[in-house]
């Protein structure tokens, strides 16, 4: 029996494609099996429907950037120095991805994605106030859970000038500093 695992793949890398040029929201099983050279059929070998595949869509995206902030961040203790090397790699992680425009602007309004954003949220928020604990905040939770969303807002300005902006995440490191 052959695995599944290359024929998802490709699935999974041809939405990633497609969302460079194109909305979520019309991302559809045919574009997507055909951005794969598959026959559609084989879609719905992997996923029983779209919104499933935009679920596992979504997770893969998420589960490179969360691997390579825990590889920037992996050798650092708590603190501003870990803080800056995880907000940096996510930040260029994002602008590295042709996808993530779409995934990050369009899983705002997803209602399907949204018990996902809100659980990928509270684990980042969950990670960040770890580090500002260790910088001095007394109740960091609520701080992180802020940072999360401007972290998030610098990833789309950073996505619309197509390169990092210096001065947005200067600001999200002096936020932090309180």
């Amino acid at each position: 029996m052959r695995s599944a695992e290359p024929g998802r793949r490709a699935l999974l890398n041809a939405g990633r494609q497609l969302l460079a040029t194109e909305n979520l929201s019309k991302l559809s099983v045919n574009a997507i099996a055909a951005e794969a050279k598959m026959a559609k059929g084989s879609f719905y070998q992997h996923w029983p429907s779209r919104e499933s595949y935009i679920l596992a869509l979504h997770r893969a995206f998420h589960d490179d950037l969360d691997d390579q902030v825990s590889a920037a961040t992996a050798d650092l203790p708590p603190g501003e120095a870990r803080l800056t090397a995880g907000i940096a790699a996510y930040l260029d992680g994002c602008l590295a991805a042709p996808a993530t425009k779409g995934l990050l602007v369009q899983a705002r309004t997803d209602a399907g994605l949204a018990t996902e954003v809100n659980a990928r949220n509270a684990a980042a928020a969950e990670l960040l106030a770890a580090n500002l604990t260790a910088m001095g905040w007394s109740d960091a939770a609520p701080v992180a859970a802020l940072l999360v969303a401007a972290i998030a807002e610098t990833a789309l300005l950073e996505l619309d000038s197509q390169s990092p902006r210096p001065e947005l995440r200067a600001a999200l490191l002096r936020l932090a500093r309180h």
